[in-house]
């Protein structure tokens, strides 16, 4: 059996691409790396016209209603880009949990905002992956949320995605009061995390969640989106080291004739593919094969975690000292893998829970 990707996703990579290199390049990354009041509100429109924020949402609410592998291939574009956009607070996680616990009403309201790309909702999700010491968020019989959550995915949005303590989501308008932002540093410029502080802010409770598997599901989607990021970035700065090995010359030769450079080239190249592979088929059994979609998430994640490392300190050696200047700008990509690394679980949470799945653990 032959198993790859469709014409038509190859077709919407290539449209992807073909919008991020002509509006999210190097130049327009370091922009927004530089300026804490750029949105990158150009690039997410841009991307709404193509249909990006609408292709996890159904046709009945103005989406494309597409498979979490085409969200996959999309992310992995957004990767190797390194471009700033909400792509998986907004069409990726609000949408999932939109889909899986909202009510007809509440999808109605949101879904087709979030499909033409006039509404971002960011994410306060921590408490799926495991919470920080002292944040947390506790939902009270009033409709109000207290506590606070940390690792706020897109805090330039116009909504948030909270998941209390009871693994129930809320939706809380960022504008609403009892809603306290606080920017937290990060090491990935080319996306924003803060923390949320609650005071009794007034939520907006998902209907339907509160059952442990709309949230694993949510979460699971997550990590597999995030993978296919790191599978774009480790790809990209690939590219980059072999590009480069083939034009800087050393004792008269171009260093790509070295040996050395040469394995270094081929030992990435070898742990990106059989990833890709990993990730695809994660992709698919969210969709195809659900009794194995929470332990293949659970791979890809870890498993690109570690890829995306080895991949991003290789490439930087090739590049010599030019790897650590910001002429080339590879910091962008690996300083993002390493956030990728950890948001939504680390290697190491996500391994131990692949282990209990297995019954390992």
């Amino acid at each position: 059996m032959e198993f790859g990707l469709s014409e038509e996703q190859g077709l919407l990579r290539e449209s992807v691409d073909r919008f991020l290199d002509d509006h999210a390049d190097l130049d327009r990354v370091r922009k927004y790396a530089d300026d804490p009041d750029d949105r990158g509100d150009d690039i997410w429109s841009g991307l709404a016209e193509l249909g990006v924020p609408a292709v996890l949402v159904p046709e009945a609410h103005g989406g494309i209603g597409l498979t979490a592998l085409d969200a996959a291939v999309v992310a992995e574009s957004l990767g190797a880009h390194a471009a700033p956009a909400p792509y998986l607070s907004t069409a990726v996680l609000a949408v999932a949990a939109l889909r899986l616990a909202g009510d007809e009403a509440q999808q109605g309201a949101y879904l087709p905002r979030i499909a033409d790309g006039s509404l971002r909702i960011g994410a306060a999700v921590s408490e799926l992956s495991g919470a920080r010491q002292g944040a947390a968020v506790e939902a009270r019989d009033d409709g109000t949320l207290h506590g606070k959550a940390l690792f706020v995915l897109d805090p330039d949005a116009d909504a948030f995605l909270v998941a209390d303590g009871t693994r129930r989501f809320h939706l809380v308008q960022a504008d609403a009061g009892g809603v306290e932002t606080t920017l937290l540093p990060q090491v990935d410029r080319t996306r924003r995390i803060a923390e949320l502080a609650f005071s009794g802010a007034p939520s907006e409770p998902l209907r339907g969640s509160g059952d442990p598997d709309v949230a694993l599901q949510v979460i699971d989607l997550g990590r597999v989106i995030v993978a296919a990021d790191t599978l774009g970035a480790a790809q990209e700065m690939l590219d980059q080291a072999v590009a480069y090995a083939k034009q800087r010359e050393q004792f008269n030769r171009v260093i790509a004739s070295f040996q050395a450079v040469k394995h270094l080239c081929a030992e990435m190249a070898a742990e990106i593919e059989p990833a890709r592979a990993l990730l695809w088929y994660a992709a698919h059994a969210l969709d195809e094969v659900p009794d194995e979609a929470r332990l293949m998430a659970c791979h890809a994640k870890a498993h690109l975690a570690e890829v995306g490392q080895f991949v991003g300190k290789t490439a930087t050696i090739v590049h010599g000292g030019m790897g650590f200047t910001d002429l080339l700008g590879l910091h962008y990509w690996f300083k993002r893998m390493g956030f990728n690394r950890q948001v939504l679980g680390g290697p190491e949470r996500v391994r131990e829970e692949a282990a209990r799945v297995q019954g390992l653990a």
